[in-house]
């Protein structure tokens, strides 16, 4: 009886080292082995997918979030239709960027999975994917850019403190926000 227990423990903490020697165990179902189902879905409904960390927590707040803290931000009737406006145009490209990342990683899927792959088609693939994330990640900074322009120090501060964010500076040294007080400044 203790032989039997000692085998069945020994097996199940081999079964679980060897999970452990296999993180991609389970994805080869995917239908696109690079990308999960959420990360499919994301890039076709362009969300952020921490595209933004960059500008998000450095002061320079997201046109979705500012949305989503409109009345404790104060926003005026402008700030929230320049805002709503900034929202669906990046969602827009964003979206349409995703949906193009998405089609290639399947070309590149279906090259390997085909067993055409070589290195030229397959550089040429990477390349083009390559290109559209970095216009993916370039559409999200700068609708944060375009924001941080729509809003005064004192809302980016409360937006970071809504978030969670603490300690530095809001809009770094002397940088002048092109939106002061409900009023339009300029830089």
């Amino acid at each position: 009886m203790q032989y039997r227990f000692a085998f069945a423990a020994f097996a199940l903490a081999a079964s679980f080292v060897h999970a452990a020697d296999s993180p991609y165990a389970g994805q080869e179902r995917r239908s696109i082995k690079a990308l999960s189902e959420q990360e499919i879905a994301d890039y076709r409904h362009g969300r952020g997918m921490r595209t933004s960390l960059a500008a998000e927590l450095n002061h320079y707040p997201g046109p979705r979030h500012v949305l989503e803290h409109a009345q404790a931000l104060d926003l005026s009737q402008e700030q929230q239709a320049r805002t709503r406006q900034l929202q669906e145009d990046m969602a827009r490209e964003a979206a349409r960027l995703g949906e193009r990342i998405v089609q290639k990683e399947a070309e590149l899927e279906a090259l390997f999975a085909g067993g055409k792959a070589n290195h030229d088609s397959m550089r040429s693939i990477v390349g083009e994917i390559g290109m559209l994330q970095a216009e993916y990640r370039a559409v999200h900074l700068g609708a944060h850019l375009s924001m941080q322009q729509l809003l005064s120090r004192e809302q980016i501060a409360e937006y970071d403190r809504l978030r969670g964010y603490g300690g530095t500076n809001p809009g770094g040294g002397g940088h002048k926000h092109g939106m002061m007080h409900g009023k339009m400044g300029h830089d």
